[in-house]
């Protein structure tokens, strides 16, 4: 997992009064939890573009008045009006695993989509565990022998470090068959868009479709 470092300073007063007073200021009262104790902090809410505004996860180097707290991000609360952060938990890592959500990014181009297929994207990220310092910050899942009527399934998934806490037989994406589709080769000749839409929704393949697995 990539890491991203970012400064702040410890609070000097709590209270909802302080921390509307450092919103003001264009700063973001936070917390770190998980070590030994609690470590409240203030910072410069401008540092949050470079981590909040990404679907990637990272590990997170706090550095707070010259100590480093190496954390992930666990928790972002917004202004209900205004969208702005207000609020930042972040957990501390201390040699444990973590549960966390990693983004699933495709690559390449499905055989089936080049034959006329649909690709069909039914997860963008799945919940995970594992230590962090072995973790990627995101499942690359490489789509190009995806034929028509076929899907990835998290079980399917093999990604070092990681163990996957979703259902195994959850789809990740599916190609479904559209109108004009292209037949790609001999195990693709009884595929039909019934077959198709029963991958999509995780339901029985036909029996021709098993066969050819």
């Amino acid at each position: 997992m990539e890491s991203i470092t970012i400064t702040g300073s410890k609070r000097k007063s709590l209270g909802k009064a302080d921390a509307k007073a450092l919103r003001n200021e264009g700063l973001v009262p936070c917390i770190i939890y998980g070590g030994k104790e609690e470590v409240h902090v203030q910072i410069d809410e401008r540092a949050f573009n470079k981590l909040i505004y990404t679907p990637n996860q990272h590990i997170v180097n706090v550095d707070v008045d010259g100590e480093t707290y190496s954390t992930i991000l666990k928790d972002v609360q917004y202004h209900p009006l205004s969208d702005k952060i207000v609020h930042v938990d972040f957990q501390q890592l201390v040699g444990r695993p973590i549960k966390t959500t990693l983004p699933i990014h495709t690559k390449g181009q499905s055989r089936g989509v080049l034959a006329g297929g649909r690709l069909r994207v039914v997860r963008r990220d799945v919940k995970v565990q594992g230590l962090p310092e072995e973790m990627p910050s995101f499942i690359e899942l490489d789509i190009t022998n995806l034929r028509i009527g076929k899907s990835i399934k998290i079980g399917e998934l093999n990604v070092p470090g990681v163990t996957f806490l979703a259902d195994p037989n959850q789809i990740i994406v599916a190609v479904r068959m559209k109108r004009g589709a292209m037949v790609e080769d001999n195990d693709d000749e009884e595929a039909t868009e019934e077959g198709a839409e029963a991958a999509a929704e995780g339901g029985e393949a036909p029996a021709a479709e098993a066969a050819a697995e």
